[in-house]
């Protein structure tokens, strides 16, 4: 397994285009994506439930339910990665939507050329927004980049390609 560094941009004017459009948001308030180079082949989804699991972990739903107000669904369901519905699909990307009362969330999962990319788009839908988000969202740049290392470990973990006796 080859791992690379973590490339992060911040901002949507760092975000193609063609990234952008895959948001199923109405309006991006926010938006930053973490790019890792990899030799691991794996699909979107199986990236998304490497990153985040099947059910939120305790902190995950400290943030996401306790902090951000986000309407996660209970249990394991193949409709869900972590509780956010996945919102849609396509060749080589899968988005995870989330909304509360104040905020509406997209994380987009992609792979392509040896590379994985996290993506995360939100919408202030009431002025709270503008003041919760800002200050967890230097939290989450810190914690993105081993976000998508650790995935890379699990995956590489569960990978048909692995050869017997390397790691």
């Amino acid at each position: 397994m080859t791992v690379g560094s973590v490339d992060g941009v911040i901002g949507t004017p760092g975000i193609p285009e063609s990234v952008r459009a895959l948001s199923s948001l109405p309006g991006i308030d926010y938006a930053d994506r973490f790019t890792l180079s990899t030799d691991l082949d794996a699909s979107p989804e199986r990236w998304a439930r490497a990153m985040f699991g099947d059910v939120p972990s305790p902190g995950e739903l400290l943030i996401w339910r306790g902090l951000l107000g986000l309407r996660l669904s209970p249990g394991r369901s193949p409709a869900t990665v972590a509780g956010w519905l996945i919102g849609g699909r396509g060749d080589g990307w899968i988005r995870l939507e989330a909304a509360s009362w104040f905020l509406s969330c997209n994380l987009l999962v992609q792979t392509a050329g040896g590379r994985v990319s996290l993506t995360t788009f939100l919408r202030y839908d009431r002025r709270l927004g503008h003041g919760v988000w800002p200050p967890l969202s230097a939290v989450h740049r810190r914690l993105a980049p081993g976000l998508l290392r650790g995935a890379a470990a699990r995956v590489a973990l569960d990978s048909p390609r692995r050869k017997e006796g390397t790691a």
